[in-house]
């Protein structure tokens, strides 16, 4: 991928700077921030265009809107704008999308002339917030519907153009967003070729160390990935079986390829369709491949639940719902030898205890061979969290923000909304 420009190469005082970010973070019912991660993640590039002087208009998408104003107001972005003045220690207001914009969804009218008027008072290091995103639709229009459509391509236009008015500058700093064609990714910096467009400093070192990973990892390379379906992680399985050592196998996925193997596994989430490509990915990839051994199993996912550790079959009435105590102890030891580390996805049901055992081990093992000197590289949210909760996220060399950005990325795919931004100068 051709170096981009950074935000350490852009004079921004005086300057309006529109940054995209990824602020979809967990808010519960009573409108509080579960986990900040990603709002704290953003810091960085934040603080760096208030301090260089920049009149920053930050903008974000929170979940998945509906469409009802009622339910949708749950994902407003006023908690976010709360906490990101708490941590800058300054007011950061969040700005409501025009009325007829929101109801109506006319795209050309969301950016609204109180928008406008906010946007074109600030002073050099004030920072504002504008509401979620997806809270017009235009926002999320994908480029091929578009193309064929000439309403949705107007109105995913006129959208992208009230935004580009706002500013002087573009920085991209949203990762996890970086795989998508929504108009605040890559309608808005088009629309914007001729002012600067940059990229934040999360963006630069989610390129770093995934392109560091793909391209001249340290050996062995190993790859963990969980989660529930083959069908999510195949593309990762495909691309990363020529680049890899060993991929360690688990969560619900494990079982598909389990039962593609002719064992019994119970009342497991797998996917029946999936068998053959199971079978084939495992006889592509040889002894790569490595599938759990043992299983925690039980009749119900559930706190109090009765289990057992169950090798080889699983009886019928049960499920298997994390990695097992010798699978646990097969992983740590591929895991303690490794040069290169990725893990994309949880061992087991980790949201309910006592089947977060595995994905915990897993994050513990992963801190040792960091400290053994492996760099290590988790990914997805569940992963992330395990860290966390193993107390070891300051112990890993990086934690990814993007999920599904971090999977395709490491596929190999390319992403527009880096592609777009303006290449690095020779000696800049």
């Amino acid at each position: 991928m051709t170096p981009k420009r950074s935000i350490d190469d852009v004079d921004v005082r005086g300057l309006r700077v529109l940054v995209r970010l990824d602020l979809n973070v967990p808010i519960d019912s009573d409108a509080r921030i579960t986990d900040d991660r990603r709002i704290r993640a953003a810091l960085p590039t934040v603080r760096k265009l208030i301090d260089a002087g920049g009149r920053l208009i930050l903008m974000s998408h929170l979940g998945r809107p509906t469409g009802d104003p009622q339910k949708d107001n749950r994902l407003s972005l006023r908690p976010v704008a709360r906490r990101i003045g708490e941590l800058l220690r300054k007011p950061v207001g969040c700005l409501e999308w025009g009325e007829e914009g929101a109801a109506k969804d006319e795209a050309g009218d969301a950016v609204g002339g109180e928008i406008r008027r906010v946007v074109g008072e600030l002073r050099d290091g004030d920072c504002c917030l504008l509401e979620n995103l997806r809270f017009i639709n235009a926002e999320t229009i994908k480029d091929k519907k578009a193309a064929s459509d000439p309403d949705l391509r107007g109105r995913k236009d006129r959208f992208a153009a009230g935004l580009a008015e706002l500013g002087d500058v573009y920085v991209n700093d949203a990762f996890g967003t970086c795989h998508r064609d929504n108009a605040s990714m890559l309608t808005v910096p088009q629309r914007m070729a001729d002012r600067p467009r940059a990229m934040g400093y999360l963006v630069a070192k989610e390129l770093k160390f995934l392109g560091s990973a793909v391209a001249d990892p340290k050996r062995p390379f190993v790859v963990v990935l969980g989660g529930a379906k083959v069908s999510d992680k195949v593309g990762a399985i495909t691309a990363l079986l020529a680049k890899c050592d060993v991929i360690l196998i688990g969560g619900a996925m494990a079982y598909t390829f389990a039962a593609a193997d002719g064992l019994d596994v119970g009342k497991s989430l797998v996917e029946p369709d999936r068998f053959d490509l199971a079978r084939e990915l495992r006889a592509k990839a040889g002894d790569k491949i490595r599938i759990p051994i043992d299983s925690i199993v039980a009749s119900a996912i559930a706190s109090d639940a009765a289990t057992q550790v169950c090798e080889g079959s699983i009886p019928a009435d049960m499920m298997g719902l994390d990695i097992g105590p010798k699978t646990i102890a097969n992983y740590r030891d591929v895991l303690h030898t490794a040069g290169t580390i990725v893990w994309n996805g949880p061992m087991g049901v980790f949201e309910t205890p006592p089947f977060d055992v595995g994905t915990v081990a897993i994050a513990k093992a992963t801190a040792e061979a960091t400290e053994r000197g492996a760099v290590t590289i988790v990914g997805g949210g569940d992963s992330a969290a395990a860290v966390d909760a193993a107390g070891v996220a300051d112990r890993v060399s990086h934690v990814s923000t993007g999920g599904g950005a971090s999977l395709e990325f490491l596929e190999g795919k390319r992403f527009a909304a880096i592609d777009i931004l303006d290449d690095a100068q020779p000696g800049g």
